[in-house]
């Protein structure tokens, strides 16, 4: 079995390899991540928050989205078309259209989810610890609506060492 399959198959190790190359070492000298773009007032944001019920999230998401976005889930690696997407434009949240990511900061990280450098701005995406899978992780999430997007790493490519890795059922993408 090669890496794609291996990751494709959907095992917990494989998923954790993909995601953040998470080694022995790299979990035990794990320190915990400092929240970036915490919610603050409501006044504080340059958008009006989106807040609905569990209810009104369930009738406007597919199942695949709402347990991405509303219960933190993640997508299988390499199944979303978002992955390969080389057009120019504009990535969405799936749950309240802000705009989060630019094609232009787009990569091929090789790990199965669609991959960003950057956010289009830094305020439309906060980031959060998450310790779920008994490694620190920061989760990132739309600041508007709170969607779980996916996962930040420093493994990426310059000009900021960043890799968003992101569940494609998170985005819509708006072609330039």
């Amino acid at each position: 079995m090669n890496r794609r399959e291996f990751l494709q198959s959907g095992t917990i190790l494989g998923a954790l390899l993909a995601v953040g190359g998470i080694s022995l070492t790299s979990a035990c000298n794990a320190q915990t991540a400092q929240t970036k773009n915490p919610v603050g007032k409501a006044d504080d944001l340059p958008f009006k928050k989106v807040i609905k019920t569990d209810a009104e999230w369930k009738e406007l998401l597919t199942p695949e989205q709402y347990r991405i976005t509303r219960e933190a889930g993640t997508e299988r690696p390499y199944s979303s078309p978002m992955t390969d997407l080389k057009k120019k434009g504009t990535f969405t949240c799936v749950c309240c259209d802000l705009p989060l990511y630019s094609s232009k900061t787009k990569f091929d990280s090789g790990t199965g989810w669609a991959s960003f450098y950057a956010p289009i701005r830094d305020i439309n995406i906060q980031e959060k610890v998450d310790e779920s899978l008994g490694v620190t992780r920061t989760e990132v999430l739309c600041h508007r609506c709170d969607a779980h997007l996916g996962h930040v790493f420093d493994d990426g490519p310059e000009p900021t060492g960043l890799r968003h890795c992101i569940n494609g059922v998170a985005l819509k993408f708006i072609k330039a």
